[in-house]
Formats: C-alpha cells, structure tokens, sequence
C-alpha cells in the first residue's frame, strides 16, 4: 500500500495550508489514518488522527486549528491547517493502518512528506 501526501508549501503566519494523502495499491480497510510532523532536530509527533467511522483526535497544538478529514471512496487524508503558526513548520507525513485486500495482512504504511513552512 503507497500513500502520496502534497499540499505543502510557504505561507505567512495567520494563513492556511490543506494537506492530501492519497493511498493507492492492495486497500481492503483503513481503519486509522493519522498525519505526523518532524521539525528539524525532534521527534516525529503525532498531529492529528481519524477512524474509518469518522472519530478524530488532534494534539493539543493544533486543536480549533487544524482539521483532519478522509473520504474513503477515493482512499484520501486531508488536513486543513488554519492560523498557521511558525512553529507549525515541519515535515508532514500521513500514515495509514489497515489490512491489506490480496494476502489479507496488516499494513502501516507512510507518504513521503510534504514540507510546511510558515513564516513570521
């Protein structure tokens, strides 16, 4: 299972970024898709999360900010990141747990990142 996240970009402080990850490959079920951020020399956190039944949960940062969406007929992420701050700057990465549709397995898998960067 690939996922492909973009959306990143430059903004100024106070403006707005959506984020999509798009999941491609052998998906019978997601059950939790989750968007994490790295900023340069930390650990990876987790940012935001939500269910196949469509319950969410966001770190503590972001929350009345950010909001976490999924359309499971296209098998997409999406995070929409208003009042961006400049520590909202990292790399965002978007990451699926599911099972698989052919050898019937778990997956976790991880998009490639997209860089956010807010300026002051």
């Amino acid at each position: 299972v690939q996922l492909q996240a973009s959306g990143g970009g430059l903004v100024q402080a106070g403006g707005s970024l959506r984020l999509s990850c798009v999941a491609s490959g052998s998906i019978f079920s997601m059950n939790v898709m989750n968007w994490y951020r790295q900023a340069p020399g930390k650990q990876r956190e987790l940012v935001a999360g939500i269910t196949s039944g469509g319950s969410t949960h966001y770190t503590d940062s972001v929350k009345g900010r950010f909001t976490i969406s999924r359309d499971n007929a296209k098998n997409t992420l999406y995070l929409q990141m208003n009042s961006l701050k400049p520590e909202d700057t990292a790399a965002y990465y978007c990451n699926a747990k599911g099972l698989r549709s052919d050898y019937a397995l778990d997956f976790d898998s991880w998009g490639q990142g997209t860089q956010v960067t807010v300026s002051s």
